[in-house]
């Protein structure tokens, strides 16, 4: 309590929500906060590009926490975003936009082969940074990155969103309540079918980065790698197979006695040539599989428009429920197992919660190195067929 700084009032009391203004005999002045954060702790926030992964997969996410304020978004010519944000600064280049004092972070999701420059560029800005997957080209541009936010105090996260994929939560779910015994068997797959070049993209030219195993093979090691940790060595089959290919269009990985499942076989697939879809995952154990098709919902949602805070966000239809098969005890079990929703969301709610709250990083860019070091070391395997060892 005490007198309120700027005012004549002799007595007030206050919390987070409240303040109390009043006199000996009545309160004069009640007003009160419905959450601190509206007014304070917002984290002000530039896209560095507003291509597919800008428009799909940040700012829907940003500009529905009340936490974030998405202030800037760089489009070289085109006034795109305006169309859904149009209170937005558009900045014409990335110079312009990490020249703006307002920003606390920036999302670097312009070309591969650009992260690392945008990335360090940005941190010396004095801006914390997201950096789209893949992190870098190589992982000693990672740990270079990572040496340098850690010298200037800021935070750099990288956008492995896909750790919070229905299919995976659930899969998480399952080990954890050691549904199928012990595991001896793990696949994961991205099928895809796209039997032509798809013309003017960085992703199929190789100008800029690209390839099948830096974009999915991103995300499918790195789940790999939060579920069973870093293997001691890997053999990996990496090719293109369409005709006048210029990137990797197909992957197939083999990790080698992960650390934490060290007598689990993992194997991880990609191809563009998949006309008919295999499994998302397989798992197989001593007493049980479970089977999954099809892919998280949140990518086909927000294609279509669809916004995080829709009801029901992240919730995958029935028919796509995973099979589960299990033998306990003499006990048979066969049915669909309830997929848990996914929230891609989760990923910036847990950035302001490190900056704000003291929360642990869930994504820091430490240990997505590792994936990096993964793809480099997948890639000598396959030029040089044989294991590699990660010693």
């Amino acid at each position: 309590g005490g007198r309120l700084p700027g005012t004549p009032f002799p007595y007030c009391a206050w919390n987070e929500k409240s303040i109390y203004i009043y006199s000996s005999t009545h309160i004069i002045f009640l007003f009160l906060f419905e959450e601190k954060e509206n007014f304070m702790d917002k984290i002000k926030i530039g896209l560095a590009a507003y291509g597919m992964s800008g428009q799909i997969f940040h700012a829907p996410f940003i500009s529905c926490n009340p936490h974030f304020d998405l202030v800037a978004i760089t489009e070289r010519s085109k006034n795109l975003s305006w169309e859904r944000y149009p209170d937005v600064r558009i900045t014409r280049s990335f110079d312009e936009l990490i020249g703006m004092d307002e920003l606390d972070m920036v999302v670097v999701n312009t070309p591969d082969v650009t992260h690392y420059d945008y990335a360090r560029r940005a941190l010396e800005a004095g801006k914390h940074v997201i950096v789209e997957k893949p992190f870098t080209m190589t992982a000693a541009e990672g740990d270079e990155l990572v040496s340098f936010a850690a010298k200037k105090g800021l935070v750099l996260s990288v956008y492995q969103n896909r750790r919070w994929d229905s299919d995976f939560l659930t899969i998480k779910e399952i080990l954890a309540k050691g549904l199928l015994g012990r595991l001896v068997e793990f696949e994961s797959t991205f099928s895809r079918y796209r039997n032509f070049i798809k013309p003017n993209t960085w992703k199929e030219t190789g100008e800029s980065g690209g390839g099948l195993t830096y974009n999915l093979g991103a995300h499918i090691i790195d789940q790999a790698v939060q579920l069973f940790g870093m293997p001691e060595a890997l053999f990996a089959d990496i090719a293109t197979l369409r005709d006048n290919g210029k990137v990797d269009d197909y992957f197939v990985i083999h990790f080698l006695k992960p650390s934490e499942y060290p007598g689990v076989k993992v194997t991880l697939k990609a191809s563009y040539l998949m006309c008919e879809a295999e499994p998302r995952f397989i798992l197989h154990g001593t007493e049980g599989s479970y089977v999954k098709f099809g892919l998280d919902p949140q990518e086909a949602d927000l294609t279509k428009g669809l916004l995080p805070n829709t009801p029901h966000w992240g919730e995958e239809d029935q028919d796509f429920w995973g099979m589960i098969h299990t033998e306990k005890e003499g006990n048979v079990f066969r049915g669909k197992y309830p997929s848990l929703p996914g929230n891609y969301g989760a990923f910036y709610e847990n950035i302001y919660q490190h900056l704000y709250g003291g929360a642990v990083l869930q994504s820091h860019a430490k240990e997505v190195v590792g994936v990096i070091r993964l793809i480099e070391a997948a890639k000598k395997s396959s030029r040089m067929q044989r294991v590699v060892s990660l010693a």
